[in-house]
């Protein structure tokens, strides 16, 4: 390796995510935001929760948006809702944040873990009809690092086998998938049910925890609904139980502003996206991320798959520069000491293994000017050169 360029004087310090930067060109808007919140004191389930949601249903196109406390959260309430008993069984894939099957196995589920295509990282026809089994009752796809998983086949084998889908679309909020008769639709609006995380670092985040589920059906919509609160649809009449798990008034005020701007920052994130490709083309040891012709792709993350034997030292070089990197993820669902003996493993998981090992993710976000894209693309070159 030659030596990288020093931090040129010019170049910002470098962040995985810049949250700040992007707050200060929308902070008056935001600020008043707040600002209206505070002077009316309607902290919880003010005026802001309900217009987000509503505006958020037009964004997604579904029938109804139901906010929460977090993205975590979203997937518990959908998983109650859909009146699953302990013992059934849930098939994620093995290659995920451990969200996913946290709350399968808190519900007394039990999660099957599978192994995900190598080039999109997500659920496969084939991955989940190797995990059915007579109690299979629910598939989890996760739409990971910002693009659809193959919903044509996916919902085409639970149609076939009776089977509840929950879309995993923390990662991948302004998505689009296109079936093969043309209709385009949004990242969790295919299943019967979609959640989100509106945690600061997604595409769409709010300044502390946020979440929300989606659906078409109108009688999921109201058990969500009622399950999040304390299982009461009307005030003191609990007909079910329930959590206790909404949005803050001040983080729907938040996300209100935030999603006038979503399209923009999908589109500059697709722009660093298209710098990192051209940059990376002709570099033999790395891998770009695969495009699903079928998806559109709003890059939460950028992930590089590269040889095992350089990805550490990748990272140690990038860290050396001033480059921020993230590796996910290091260890499968399967490896983790809390799932040893929870639910079953399907397949040797040779793909979710070999991802682990040679997976890394460089900066992403809709602050990255040009010359810290050039700055971290020629480093990378650099380490390989």
């Amino acid at each position: 390796m030659t030596p990288a360029l020093p931090l040129p004087g010019i170049v910002a310090p470098i962040q995985m995510v810049d949250l700040k930067n992007q707050y200060l060109r929308i902070k008056p808007a935001i600020d008043a935001a707040i600002q209206e919140c505070l002077d009316t004191t309607a902290f919880i389930k003010g005026p802001q929760v309900g217009a987000f949601e509503q505006r958020l249903a037009q964004y997604l196109d579904v029938k109804h948006v139901i906010s929460c406390a977090n993205g975590t959260d979203a997937l518990q309430l959908g998983m109650m809702a859909l009146d699953l008993r302990p013992g059934d069984e849930v098939i994620v894939p093995a290659f995920t944040y451990v969200a996913t099957a946290e709350v399968i196995a808190l519900l007394g589920l039990k999660p099957v873990m599978v192994d995900v295509d190598p080039a999109t990282f997500t659920l496969t026809r084939e991955s989940i009809e190797k995990a059915l089994s007579p109690r299979t009752r629910l598939v989890v796809p996760v739409h990971l690092f910002g693009q659809c998983a193959d919903m044509a086949e996916i919902t085409s084998v639970c149609q076939q086998h009776g089977l509840a889908i929950i879309e995993d679309t923390a990662q991948a909020v302004g998505a689009t998938y296109t079936f093969r008769d043309g209709t385009t639709k949004a990242a969790g609006a295919m299943g019967d049910l979609g959640t989100t995380s509106f945690f600061p670092s997604k595409n769409l985040g709010c300044f502390g925890d946020g979440g929300a589920v989606y659906t078409n059906q109108d009688e999921l919509a109201h058990k969500v609904k009622m399950i999040g609160n304390h299982g009461q649809a009307r005030k003191y009449v609990h007909e079910t139980i329930g959590v206790n798990s909404r949005l803050d008034t001040i983080q729907a005020a938040i996300l209100l502003e935030k999603l006038k701007h979503l399209d923009s920052y999908t589109q500059a994130r697709q722009q660093v996206a298209r710098r990192y490709d051209e940059a990376f083309r002709n570099v033999e040891a790395i891998q770009t991320p695969y495009r699903n012709p079928d998806s559109t792709h709003v890059f939460h993350q950028y992930t590089l798959k590269v040889p095992a034997n350089k990805r550490d030292g990748l990272k140690a070089y990038l860290s050396e520069k001033k480059i921020p990197s993230m590796i996910y993820y290091p260890i499968p669902l399967n490896a983790q000491k809390a799932y040893q003996g929870v639910g079953r493993v399907v397949g040797d998981l040779s793909v979710t293994q070999d991802l682990c090992q040679r997976v890394i993710s460089l900066p992403m976000h809709t602050e990255l000017s040009d010359d810290q894209i050039t700055y971290i693309t020629e480093t990378v070159i650099d380490y390989f050169a």
